[in-house]
């Protein structure tokens, strides 16, 4: 069963330079709206599936462990060099609609990262 969702960037800087910037991607009315149970990356390539089933995730935010020490990468292809995330900071990525898999590649086992697909 599918929902809708909306997903936000806000950021907020204070100090010398006040603002707020914001963005927003456009609804997804067959987002899955499903955040996975945690998950264990081993050492190496981990290829995550998209969900399926009648949804359309159009996104995915994955958020490490706070103890995280470990290098992790997203990659869309196992030969790709990989973007390399924060050890620790949540990342919002969005997908193509035809997106099967992406991959998340760890220099070492990272226990309790969870995905929310929307």
């Amino acid at each position: 069963m599918s929902a809708t969702s909306t997903r936000m960037i806000a950021l907020s800087f204070s100090g010398d330079r006040l603002s707020n910037p914001f963005a927003a991607a456009a609804a997804n009315t067959a987002s899955p709206a499903a955040t996975a149970a945690p998950v264990t990356l081993a050492p190496g390539d981990n290829t995550i599936t998209v969900p399926t089933g009648g949804t359309v995730p159009t996104a995915v935010t994955i958020v490490k462990p706070a103890a995280n020490t470990a290098t992790i990468k997203l990659k869309g292809a196992g030969g790709d060099t990989g973007v390399k995330l924060h050890a620790t900071d949540p990342d919002s990525i969005s997908l193509d609609p035809t997106q099967a898999t992406i991959i998340l590649n760890a220099s070492a086992t990272v226990t309790g990262v969870v995905l929310i697909w929307s």
